[in-house]
């Protein structure tokens, strides 16, 4: 902040002022329920200014995020000679978590919990979210395609890199959440993502290769009816609430398909 001109300070500092007041608006009534109007009104500035600033309503919770969409492609593209993409961004990520990065989620800052909170409770930003790795995955796929690899493969690789990435991120951050701290998670951090990266860079072809034949023991999810000779499940099941919430969440977290871009545009919020 210090190396900012005067002007760039009070940019910044508006830009912290209307996200700020816009998460605390969002914490209070819920994302979908509150205008870009409210938030100019309640930070004391112009609807015009807001949209300056933020082009969209989600942006005032993404931004962050969204600003690191094409720093994997740029990571490979500026590799040294010798290196491979692989190596390259698994350097990058050790990088994050060393310096306790949003990306690697090892953060506390409180305006990133914030915004972490709110994207978990809003599903039309867990989307836009997941839209912004698919877009990150894209054009790390590019980067490679423009280096000779096919689409195909391209497209394969990236998407392994850019999602074991997430996956790591997200192991941190259901810890930051259970109330450890960045420096106690870092030690395992570290070594989950060296175990992670390995994976990649070795494959998974010979992992757990059976070595023994399953066990005859029959399945005490089912029984012989005694009259037939076939097996009945023993097992009722009908989801709740919570069952069905959980099974929408998970879609959310891990889910991929690109038909749900066009839910997630902030237009339709």
């Amino acid at each position: 902040m210090e190396e900012l001109s005067l002007r760039e300070r009070k940019k910044h500092a508006t830009r912290v002022l209307l996200m700020e007041t816009a998460l605390s608006l969002f914490e209070e009534k819920g994302f979908d329920n509150v205008s870009v109007a409210e938030i100019a009104e309640a930070a004391e500035v112009s609807k015009a200014t807001v949209f300056n600033y933020f082009p969209t309503k989600v942006d005032l919770v993404l931004a962050g995020g969204k600003a690191h969409i094409s720093e994997p492609a740029n990571v490979v593209r500026s590799r040294p000679v010798g290196q491979t993409p692989h190596s390259a961004l698994r350097a990058y990520f050790l990088r994050m978590l060393k310096h306790h990065e949003p990306m690697a989620g090892l953060s506390l800052h409180p305006l990133v919990l914030r915004v972490q909170r709110i994207v978990r409770q809003t599903p039309g930003l867990a989307l836009k979210a997941m839209d912004h790795r698919r877009q990150a995955s894209e054009l790390l796929a590019q980067a490679l395609i423009e280096e000779g690899s096919s689409e195909l493969t391209a497209r394969l690789v990236a998407t392994q890199l850019m999602h074991t990435q997430h996956i790591l991120a997200q192991t941190n951050l259901q810890r930051i959440h259970a109330g450890e701290t960045p420096e106690e998670i870092y030690p395992d951090a570290v070594a989950t993502a060296e175990h992670a990266f390995r994976l990649l860079e070795h494959g998974i072809g010979d992992f757990m290769r059976r070595e023994a034949e399953p066990s005859d023991a029959p399945d005490t999810a089912f029984h012989d009816t005694g009259s037939r000779a076939e097996a009945d499940c023993r097992v009722a099941y009908a989801p709740g609430e919570d069952d069905t919430r959980r099974a929408v969440e998970q879609v959310l977290r891990d889910a991929e398909d690109e038909i749900f871009e066009e839910l997630a545009d902030p237009d339709r919020l």
